[in-house]
């Protein structure tokens, strides 16, 4: 990550006042944020800087336009509902020339977002209330976004969630053997080579239309929903890039992966790490709160499987970086990708253990 803002780049934007500072904020392991202050006439005012990450994001004029188009949308059916957009959705700061990003002599594209006062994220919260509301918001957030009008949202990342794929291209990491790392982790290649048959199953589903295809955050962790500091109300849904076509099966999967962990995913102690079925508990109850009246029967019926798929798929993501040498995820110490993927490889065996359980705690919210 970049150690400072070039006060070149802040320029750009179409800020009233004068930059006093920025530093690095964050704990995304994707794209480099800053957060900056600026004295203004209304008072010292705070701003979020974001390079975006080319190298996961190949087209960002793309993402610019889906985050355009669903920030443009939600702003006005949190108007029409009597609500705040300045704090309920993310808002953009054009740059002088009206553009949603700015691109650099060099290639580098920048956005800018005002700063939601008064609200923080949780990377991991023992505070069911927290989990609870952050499910709901990415409930009302797919929800919301099911009647966005106009054509089909761009692929930020083309087959992001097509797992097939991913164990394809897992496997001939793993027979590469790039970095010449295999030998590290035989244990965890064989545990998830043995779990192939899961790689198909939603993507098919999709495929023969047995579920919609629906607008999807595909990044449904808890830190990316800002928990208002005053009501502890999840108020804003963040980090946009991943947004795209998909299916709910992902995002309720990934809001178990992250949300019902007593960990931290890159805990490399993995006698700390878990599902916590009382969170799963608050994640199911917030998540159906604001979406069982529209999600379909099958889709509730494969909620906690989506769970199962998605921390497969991370675990292979995770460890087939590390196979190629961290070329992907941010590392901040050698082994940190292995870790991970034990982490998540601990976490999808729990999975299949409380099964039962899980599903029995989805039919109660669900009504079934």
């Amino acid at each position: 990550m970049a150690e400072e803002l070039d006060p070149s780049i802040a320029r750009q934007f179409a800020i009233e006042g004068r930059l006093l500072d920025a530093a690095p904020h964050s704990s995304g392991i994707i794209n480099d944020t800053f957060v900056s202050r600026y004295e203004t006439p209304g008072g010292v005012k705070r701003y979020i800087h974001q390079r975006i990450n080319q190298n996961v994001f190949r087209e960002p004029v793309k993402v610019m336009e889906n985050i355009e188009r669903v920030t443009r949308y939600a702003r006005e059916r949190i108007l029409a509902a009597g609500g705040d957009p300045e704090r309920e959705t993310l808002t953009l700061v054009p740059t002088r020339e009206g553009r949603s990003y700015y691109c650099t002599p060099t290639g580098d594209y920048w956005r800018t977002y005002h700063f939601i006062e008064g609200a923080r994220t949780y990377e991991v919260s023992d505070n069911p209330t927290h989990v609870y509301e952050a499910a709901k918001a990415f409930g009302h957030f797919v929800k919301l976004l099911d009647s966005l009008p106009g054509p089909r949202l761009h692929e930020t990342i083309p087959n992001f969630h097509y797992t097939p794929r991913r164990f394809a291209a897992f496997t001939e990491a793993v027979q590469a053997d790039p970095a010449h790392r295999a030998r590290e982790c035989r244990a965890e290649i064989q545990f998830l080579l043995e779990r192939e048959a899961y790689a198909p199953v939603v993507t098919r589903m999709l495929e023969e239309g047995r579920i919609p295809e629906r607008v999807t955050h595909n990044d449904t962790k808890l830190n990316n929903v800002l928990i208002d500091d005053a009501t502890g109300k999840g108020i804003c849904v963040i980090d946009l890039d991943t947004m795209m076509p998909g299916s709910v099966l992902y995002d309720f999967g990934d809001l178990i992966r992250m949300g019902a962990a007593t960990a931290p995913e890159d805990e490399a102690d993995l006698s700390k790490v878990t599902v916590n079925l009382a969170m799963f508990d608050q994640l199911a109850h917030g998540y159906l709160d604001a979406t069982r009246d529209f999600l379909t029967p099958l889709e509730i019926e494969y909620l906690v499987f989506g769970g199962i798929l998605i921390t497969y798929e991370q675990a292979i993501r995770f460890l087939m970086d590390y196979l190629k040498g961290d070329v992907y995820y941010k590392v901040r110490r050698p082994g940190q990708n292995l870790d991970r993927a034990r982490n998540q490889i601990k976490m999808l065996a729990d999975m299949e253990r409380l099964r039962p359980q899980m599903e029995a705690i989805i039919q109660k919210y669900a009504g079934i």
